[in-house]
């Protein structure tokens, strides 16, 4: 039987790569993005079915699986790939923006996930993959709302993975690194336009900003990140979390392999926290 998988967010990068790569492996695809535009659907007419969906609203929500589950007849994996970032000092993110990125980060994955559930407990076995990011492991300055955003990302999946073992529901967190590809900075860095940075903050961001910047890791390939959300949907083991990336798997060395002393001047120097605290 073939299966059927549903992604967030494919309007662009991450997203639109998954999708081609599930139809291309065989997979139906309902490809879903605020506005659809035809180009996916158009290079696998058999296999994606593009859908309008907006986190934060379910019914479309609904309405997207309801025409996917009529096309293909069923649906046995999720991946939510939707989400947003800002760069900026928090003292003057404003109270909108700290919602908005909760509300897709976070509060609209649960909307995705509880609309889906019905559907995925009726296959017997279906997959839930969670695309969180490195940050969901260790902090970075300049980033605290999304930071906040992502570590809830990994609590709720992590809860999930025992509580929807019993509905023969598996949850997958994806860890990524940094990924150029995605304008990560970029975008932040746009969106941070509604957040001026106070004075009294200007020394410290500029300096945080270069040194992220400046990261000291190379970038994470955005196809090495699209095989393992293709790896978590196919797994049928308990494994709960794949790293993807030479810097979240020194996050992840320094936050479970090192004492927090070991852990806090690790990331202190990777941050440029350290070289500020010598330079201040």
């Amino acid at each position: 039987m073939t299966k059927t998988i549903l992604i967030t967010g494919c309007s662009s990068g991450l997203g639109q790569m998954t999708a081609r790569h599930f139809a291309g492996q065989g997979w139906n695809v309902i490809a879903t993005m605020r506005k659809p535009d035809g180009a996916l659907a158009s290079e696998y007419p058999e296999r994606i079915l593009e859908a309008a969906l907006v986190v934060a609203d379910p019914a479309s929500i609904d309405a997207a699986i309801k025409a996917g589950v009529d096309r293909f007849g069923g649906l046995d994996a999720v991946v939510n790939n939707a989400g947003v970032t800002m760069v900026s000092v928090f003292e003057a993110t404003p109270d909108d923006a700290i919602r908005r990125i909760f509300e897709t980060n976070v509060f609209g994955m649960m909307n995705v996930i509880r609309t889906a559930l019905p559907h995925l407990r009726a296959r017997g076995g279906a997959t839930i993959v969670n695309v969180s990011s490195g940050v969901g492991i260790a902090a970075v300055p300049l980033l605290s709302i999304y930071v906040a955003s992502k570590q809830a990302v990994e609590g709720l999946s992590e809860s999930l993975s025992y509580e929807l073992e019993s509905q023969n529901v598996r949850v997958k967190l994806i860890e990524p690194g940094a990924m150029r590809a995605t304008n990560f900075v970029g975008t932040g860095m746009a969106a941070s336009e509604a957040a001026p940075v106070p004075d009294g903050y200007k020394p410290y961001f500029d300096h945080a900003l270069q040194a992220m910047i400046a990261y000291p890791f190379p970038s994470t390939e955005e196809q090495s990140v699209v095989e393992a959300i293709f790896a978590a949907a196919n797994d049928d083991t308990h494994r709960l979390r794949y790293v993807v990336g030479q810097d979240v798997e020194e996050y992840a060395r320094l936050r479970w392999s090192t004492s927090e002393e070991q852990y806090l001047a690790g990331m202190h120097a990777l941050t440029g926290q350290a070289a500020w605290r010598e330079k201040a």
